[in-house]
């Protein structure tokens, strides 16, 4: 029997994202207070729909925004683990990465009563650290690399990548991937974003987004019998009025195609029980 899993995730940063590039000005800390805004959006959404999805919270946001948090939680959303703050990992020490792990879990663990299961590294950078770091501290799945689109995968410590050298793939671990993409990420789509280095147009239309994503799911309904696809939206980028009709429309369209909803920590439990069949 065919299962199509789909994963709505949200990326709550706030005005996270905006301080980790140095942007702390009265505007781009708007830009990030919307997500309260949008959360909200959200959170209503997806109780006309009765639908669990997964929210990947930084620990500086669970401290700002407390009481959405335990709205989250009280919704029966799972809540993912998004660094301490929104600073890539790729750009922290070791030691300084590992103590940030260990903080947001203990923000995590005071909002929910358990540490965090999944792991989204923020700007989805890890470091070569980083799987070791999950492991270290009992975590079940990242979900911060493209190696796949509709199938899990064990991630791999030891990889050797050169550049003039064939790479060698390194050991496979425990840890399951919950693979992403840019592509079903609303952040490049719709954020127009200026630092000096560099513009990011976005502000696309919403409905071409619409189409796309839900020719993503249909591909896998076509060539997968058992698949997961992973949406990322962020409350203060998906929250504004039109890209959430475009939201709805993406869940009414995969509900009318078959499509199963859960959480990411569900939908490794199936990939893992999966898995333990085929031996």
């Amino acid at each position: 029997m065919s299962r199509h899993l789909v994963c709505l995730t949200f990326d709550f940063d706030a005005m996270s994202g905006f301080a980790a590039r140095g942007l702390v000005t009265a505007t781009p800390v708007s830009r990030g207070e919307f997500g309260a805004v949008g959360a909200d959006r959200i959170l209503a959404l997806l109780q006309r729909h009765s639908i669990r999805a997964t929210w990947f919270v930084p620990g500086v946001v669970i401290g700002t925004y407390p009481a959405i948090c335990e709205r989250v939680v009280a919704a029966g959303h799972e809540v993912g683990h998004h660094g301490w703050s929104h600073i890539p990992p790729a750009e922290l020490s070791r030691d300084k990465e590992a103590e940030d792990l260990g903080r947001g879990n203990e923000a995590i663990r005071g909002l929910t009563g358990a540490p965090a299961q999944g792991y989204r590294s923020p700007s989805w950078d890890l470091s070569a650290n980083s799987i070791e770091l999950l492991l270290d501290q009992g975590f079940a799945y990242d979900s911060s690399m493209m190696g796949h689109d509709y199938m899990p995968y064990r991630a791999r410590v030891g990889d050797v990548v050169e550049a003039e050298k064939p790479m060698v793939f390194g050991r496979e671990t425990c840890l399951v991937e919950m693979p992403i993409s840019w592509s079903l990420d609303d952040f490049p789509h719709f954020e127009f974003l200026r630092t000096p280095g560099a513009v990011l147009p976005g502000l696309a239309d919403a409905r071409g987004v619409l189409s796309n994503w839900i020719d993503d799911f249909l591909y896998m309904k076509q060539t997968c019998d058992w698949g997961v696809i992973t949406y990322t939206c962020h409350p203060y980028v998906i929250g504004r009025g039109h890209r959430m009709m475009m939201l709805e429309r993406l869940i009414l369209r995969l509900l009318e195609e078959g499509a199963l909803f859960v959480t990411m920590a569900e939908a490794v439990k199936e990939f893992e029980s999966r898995q333990s069949a085929r031996g």
